[in-house]
């Protein structure tokens, strides 16, 4: 028995979800809707994770929303800090009375007849199921697990006298004081915890298979906090956000054509924080830059903490694990009584929701993302995810802009339900992410596709997706706009042509 209707209902409270709320409330006025959130907090990744030095690896000025300026003088923020963004911006735009906390959406099922999803949920505060029945269904659950994360499986594990962490369960009381301690992996996550844990530490250890690129941004932006002495913060923040999407659009573009370059200038900048007599293997990739995500090194700090012998990167790969530590194949051994497991995520989409159509299971990855929007033949359903090669929260505003366009097109048209279809034969499917990370190749079998070709192929590209989503066509021929089949029964044949074609 469905209990309910909004107009729209959003899957998530963190920071695309937050956002698209905001966006919905500006553009869409009228429409009823509620977010959905699993957990007992709003925040996300900002709440769920608690290690020590927790951080953004791009800068406020762009993981910001683009209608409220980031006032903190730190241009790479840490996670409370964001945490506490997010939370006033759902405060100042009155999303709090929307959120429904602890309430884990199951499966979602899409009624051709009646153009609605009944959205079946259970309350995780009391194990009762109930179902809610909403228009538009919008994911702004992100594309990992909050369950847990990835832990690869290491012999000997349980051999081991101390403890094993991974940064997604990072228990509150852990005492790292004088310990000697070992960080497996080399990503954001592991740049972070390394030098944040040397405050106690005796000593901390990265090891990692191979290496990541790595650049040292600074933490604060001395000439946008210059420019606040004189102008409104609201101009301050667009002359920041405009300059640094160029920034991170011309590096991207220029590290793809030109990588051997790129990579020089990226080593030559570790190299000089390093020394000449730092062994460079362990920060020389075998890749081209870009083909996994650059890591940031706030003021440096990975590269202080290693100059004064409180933090050391071990390159190599890991035999087993033993009662004192980790031994590698080499036959290197490395002494621990904490290892640090960040190996990265579990990939999942839609926060794990079952999806069907009229009773029947909906299978993304066998279909082709429209626009980085909407799910090939699903209608009204959208997927806010963001860039892999910059800030999330760019894509993620131009996502939920384009959904309320779509939702204010429904309305001007009467009609109540939008399709991306492919008639084009032509167009070859590819994987979601052009990316060699981990976490990307263990998601490809649980992501849906690209195409070879717009409106289905992603770009990474915030202009030319500024250009598409915010002011491109919304009448495209793949895009239909339609009544429901209920409504269509007593529509004439010619009628029904004219409204798919729509």
């Amino acid at each position: 028995m469905i209990n309910e209707y909004l107009d729209v209902l959003i899957i998530g409270a963190g920071l695309s979800g937050i956002g698209a709320a905001c966006h919905l409330t500006k553009s869409c006025p009228t429409k009823s809707f509620a977010i959905l959130e699993g957990r007992e907090r709003m925040g996300g990744t900002w709440d769920l994770f608690q290690y020590p030095g927790i951080r953004s690896d791009s800068d406020m000025y762009t993981l910001g929303y683009n209608f409220k300026p980031w006032t903190n003088p730190k241009a790479i923020a840490d996670g409370p800090s964001i945490l506490s963004y997010i939370k006033e911006t759902a405060q100042e735009n009155n999303i709090d009375k929307h959120i429904r906390y602890q309430q884990k959406v199951k499966s979602a099922n899409w009624s051709n007849k009646d153009a609605l999803w009944t959205v079946s949920i259970e309350d995780a505060s009391t194990g009762k199921e109930k179902t809610i029945s909403c228009n538009f269904f919008l994911s702004c659950a992100g594309y990992y697990s909050y369950e847990s994360g990835y832990q690869p499986e290491f012999k000997g594990k349980k051999d081991f006298g101390g403890s094993i962490i991974h940064p997604q369960d990072w228990p509150k009381d852990l005492n790292y004081k004088n310990k000697k301690v070992v960080v497996i992996g080399s990503g954001a996550t592991a740049v972070t915890i390394v030098p944040a844990m040397t405050d106690k530490a005796k000593h901390v250890t990265m090891l990692q298979r191979s290496p990541t690129y790595m650049m040292s941004l600074p933490a604060k932006d001395d000439s946008i906090n210059k420019l606040r002495k004189y102008l409104p913060e609201k101009l301050v923040y667009r002359i920041a956000r405009t300059r640094n999407v160029a920034l991170s659009m011309g590096t991207y573009q220029i590290s793809r054509r030109f990588p051997e370059k790129t990579k020089e200038f990226l080593l030559a900048q570790v190299e000089k924080q390093l020394g000449p007599n730092y062994d460079m293997k362990h920060f020389t990739p075998t890749y081209n830059p870009w083909d996994e995500r650059l890591c940031a090194v706030t003021n440096g700090d990975l590269f202080k903490a290693i100059n004064n012998n409180k933090a050391s990167v071990v390159t190599g790969h890991i035999d087993k694990f033993t009662k004192k530590g980790i031994l590698l194949e080499s036959g290197e051994s490395l002494e621990a009584d904490i290892i640090i497991t960040a190996t990265g995520l579990n990939v999942q989409m839609l926060g794990g929701i079952e999806l069907s159509v009229d009773n029947r299971k909906f299978n993304i990855t066998e279909k082709m993302l429209y626009k980085g929007v909407l799910i090939e033949g699903l209608p009204n359903l959208g997927l806010v995810f963001g860039y892999t090669n910059a800030s999330w929260t760019l894509k993620a505003d131009l996502v939920s802009e384009y959904v309320c366009r779509l939702i204010n097109q429904m309305d001007r048209k009467d009609m109540r339900q939008c399709t991306p279809i492919n008639a084009d034969k032509s167009v070859h499917h590819s994987p979601f992410l052009d990316m060699r990370s981990g976490y990307v190749q263990r998601a490809l079998n649980k992501v849906p596709q690209q195409g070879s070709h717009l409106p289905w192929k992603l770009y990474q590209n915030y202009a030319f997706d500024m250009a598409m989503l915010r002011l491109g066509k919304m009448n495209d021929g793949i895009i239909r706009f339609s009544h429901p089949t209920s409504e269509n029964a007593g529509v004439s044949s010619e009628r029904k042509v004219e409204t798919l074609m729509q």
